[in-house]
């Protein structure tokens, strides 16, 4: 093992909480073609148990710590070259845990274009400034009349030359800019002012025309609305000390750097040269640092958010195989109606107009009534979009007068986030290409009711809408992030091999959409697969690929049992054993917790699988093919309750949660306009982050506490007292108090973009909780 190969075991060990040897052991499998789901499922006994969240995190150090290891090995090289390399500069670049501390290092070495303290140098004022440095009691401007010459003819521009000296010396010296780094991460403010004329257009960001804070505590959503009212030009964005305390111990610490002690004229001339430097290079130095952290940092939580929130979106729990009809409420062009079977075949299609213009309440009563009897319906799909209410009292209607006995469908309203991205994709246009766009969403809204997993990997994940300032975060790492998220969970539930769709089986571990389409193209031509083994006839799909795929996918009713299972082809033997050790046939084990009882995992371990895997076997027999999914159950909207005007604060709503963000969860209580439950009013606690108590999905009992119709803003409360008349505004940098109160009332919640539940910013969110924005 190389140094550097060790530094990085060493330091991810540290970061995700493992043993170097757990490191080491994932990092060969990785490298070695397994992917993420594979590993962190099926070789348990190597990584010593890591899960899916910690392996993600070890891939992505992996990759910065090679990074830096290039970069290193990169400096080094080029530092050697100049004959410059000492042993401490060595130590110093070995050391350097960060690329922003090696680049410290690397500044004086950079090879760089003409500059003022070169052209200094090159007229023999460094002998000017070192005279000074080492005579502090001499007046400078006498020292700097033996220099004066035709290049340097005034004393001023001899002080200003060697001026320029130091200042480039202060701004390549590594250990003053880490002290300084360290300072201002510390103690910096982040200030924001609005620019002079931009007061009316910039109003939404109002409430950072004049705004201050801590560097160190400014939460990810604030920094994003003032990185975009900055992007917009409606504000001015400073990071820096604090000019009454702050300021003066910066310029200390570059004294301190320089070696200022006494007040000689020599000392009071470098005190000068420190507040210079500072004020011309080192300042916009620090602030393009803690300016990178910082974006760094806002894009790093707001991508957590939105990957949570897509987790918790993809694992939301299916209603299972029914005859669904979808319905796409719509008002001038009428509402949209699709009915799929119990897999999710298209089977029928119509377009009714029950509203203005038309207002043919009668004919769409009849072919909805015709089509449930027709198919045998059981679950409605209604979009939550234009028209949802009304759509869902028609609905309602419908099924009242249906004749006794006939089976009763159940409404539920469906996000539609998406759906029209999916309508007019390449892929919607495959699937169905003899069928009208806008009928396309009707069959996504059914289909997501049915298995959201299987018909929401279909859409690019950022169209699904659960995000916060998704658009200003880095798209690539965005984009990586909710890719690994979309794996995880399709890989965590499992896929039936004989019913997924390509897109499905594209993220399922080492297949990907050459792959996936290979396998359902066999499919067509061959039939459904009798056996996992059959995946190695599909042109192009080796052993490796085989390995990484055949546990997610599900064979049910093939001619090995244990095909219907998450038990990997390579310890069917185990499994084998564990049955014959019952006595009894396999299929007849399968799903008897009683059968397997009496038995020890510690009786089946041998050479090739450990405690942890015979374990993961036992469970999976006793309940095989188990979806980690939750129960389905839907919210119940409120009666007569259809628009923002009939809120009235003090009622008490179900509702369902759209949208989880770092400053409170956003609920559809059936009105059009998501409410706002702020992270104060989400328990009778403090909660620092809203995802400790709610996910996209979940269906809640919430309490009106603030409506303003004009600007079309809703405060809820989950709070059993029902909460605060009002909710603080989400968006606005509370002030704190100075009398004691408790962490949550001085929470600072979030800002918003633009008119929305609690603020400005906050309504571009909740457009996006409603349609992907």
């Amino acid at each position: 093992m190389t140094l550097a190969t060790d530094r990085i075991a060493r330091t991810i060990a540290e970061d995700i909480g493992a043993r170097v040897e757990q490191v080491n052991a994932t990092v060969s499998l990785l490298d070695g073609g397994d992917t993420v789901p594979f590993v962190a499922r099926y070789r348990k006994e190597a990584t010593g148990g890591l899960d899916d969240t910690q392996l993600r995190k070890l891939a992505e150090r992996l990759e910065y710590l090679r990074d830096l290891e290039k970069r290193r090995a990169s400096i080094l090289g080029e530092i050697t070259s100049q004959g410059k390399l000492t042993d401490a500069l060595a130590r110093s670049i070995a050391a350097a845990d960060t690329k922003s501390v090696l680049e410290d290092l690397y500044l004086p070495f950079k090879p760089k274009r003409r500059t003022k303290a070169m052209i200094a140098r090159e007229n023999g004022l460094e002998a000017l400034l070192r005279a000074i440095m080492e005579n502090r009691n001499a007046d400078p401007v006498t020292l700097a009349e033996s220099y004066l010459g035709e290049a340097v003819p005034t004393t001023k521009e001899a002080l200003n030359g060697a001026r320029d000296i130091l200042v480039e010396e202060l701004g390549e010296n590594a250990a003053l800019l880490g002290r300084l780094r360290e300072f201002m991460q510390q103690e910096a403010l982040i200030t924001a002012r609005v620019t002079a004329g931009k007061e009316e257009i910039g109003a939404k960001f109002s409430d950072y025309f004049d705004h201050s804070e801590k560097w160190s505590a400014i939460p990810s959503h604030r920094a994003l609305a003032i990185l975009r009212a900055a992007k917009e030009e409606i504000v001015t964005v400073n990071i820096a000390p604090e000019p009454e305390a702050g300021l003066p111990r910066v310029h200390a610490i570059i004294g301190s750097e320089i070696g200022i002690a006494g007040q000689g004229a020599g000392d009071v001339w470098l005190q000068g040269v420190a507040v210079w430097a500072w004020s011309v290079k080192l300042s916009l130095s620090m602030f393009m640092d803690l300016m990178t952290d910082l974006r760094r940092r806002a894009h790093d939580a707001a991508i957590d958010v939105f990957a949570r929130n897509l987790r918790d979106l993809l694992l939301a729990a299916p209603a299972g195989a029914r005859a669904t009809l979808g319905l796409d409420p719509g008002i001038r062009t009428g509402c949209k109606i699709a009915v799929v079977d119990e897999t999710g075949k298209l089977l029928d299609t119509a377009t009714i107009y029950p509203f203005q213009p038309k207002n043919d309440l009668r004919g769409a009563e009849e072919t909805l009534n015709q089509m449930i009897h027709r198919h045998g319906i059981a679950l409605i799909a209604i979009g939550n979009g234009t028209a949802s209410r009304e759509s869902e009292r028609l609905v309602a209607d419908v099924i009242k007068r249906l004749p006794a006995g006939t089976q009763r469908p159940t409404p539920v309203i469906v996000s539609e986030a998406g759906a029209s991205v999916y309508s007019a994709s390449e892929l919607a246009s495959q699937e169905f290409p003899d069928i009208d766009v806008s009928l396309r969403g009707a069959v996504s809204i059914a289909r997501r009711l049915q298995d959201p997993l299987a018909e929401l990997v279909k859409i690019e994940p950022q169209a699904i809408g659960v995000g916060q300032y998704q658009h200003d975060v880095d798209q690539r790492r965005l984009a990586q992030s909710l890719a690994a998220v979309v794996e995880d969970a399709v890989n965590a539930v499992g896929v039936d091999l004989n019913m997924a769709s390509a897109p499905l089986l594209s993220h399922i571990a080492g297949l990907g959409p050459s792959l996936a389409q290979a396998v359902v193209s066999h499919r067509d031509i061959n039939g459904p697969f009798a056996s996992r083994k059959a995946l190695l006839k599909v042109a192009g799909l080796g052993p490796k690929a085989y390995e990484q795929c055949a546990g997610f996918l599900r064979i049910n009713n093939g001619t090995e049992p244990l095909d219907a299972s998450s038990v990997h082809p390579e310890a069917y033997g185990v499994a084998r054993k564990i049955v014959q050790a019952c006595g009894r046939d396999i299929r007849a084990i399968m799903g008897d917790s009683s059968a397997l009882s009496g038995l020890r995992a510690e009786q089946f371990v041998d050479k090739s699988f450990g405690l942890p895997t015979v374990r993961d076997i036992l469970a999976e027999l006793e309940k095989p093919g188990r979806d980690p999914r939750p129960t389905f159950k839907t919210a119940t909207f409120a009666e007569g309750i259809d628009s923002i005007t009939d809120l009235k604060p003090g009622m008490s709503l179900e509702g369902t949660v759209t949208n989880v963000a770092a400053f409170g969860a956003f609920v559809d209580v059936g009105v059009h306009q998501d409410g706002l439950v702020h992270v104060s009013q989400l328990a009778d606690r403090f909660v620092k982050d809203p995802h400790e108590v709610v996910k996209a999905g979940d269906v809640v009992r919430v309490r009106v506490t603030e409506v303003d119709v004009p600007r079309k803003r809703i405060g809820l409360s989950m709070r059993k007292d029902g909460g605060a008349a009002s909710s603080p505004r989400s968006d606005a940098p509370q002030k704190p108090k100075q009398t004691r109160t408790p962490k949550s009332a001085s929470a600072k919640p979030a800002r918003s973009e633009s008119q929305g539940a609690f603020g400005s910013a906050l309504a571009d969110a909740m457009k996006r909780t409603k349609g992907g924005g």
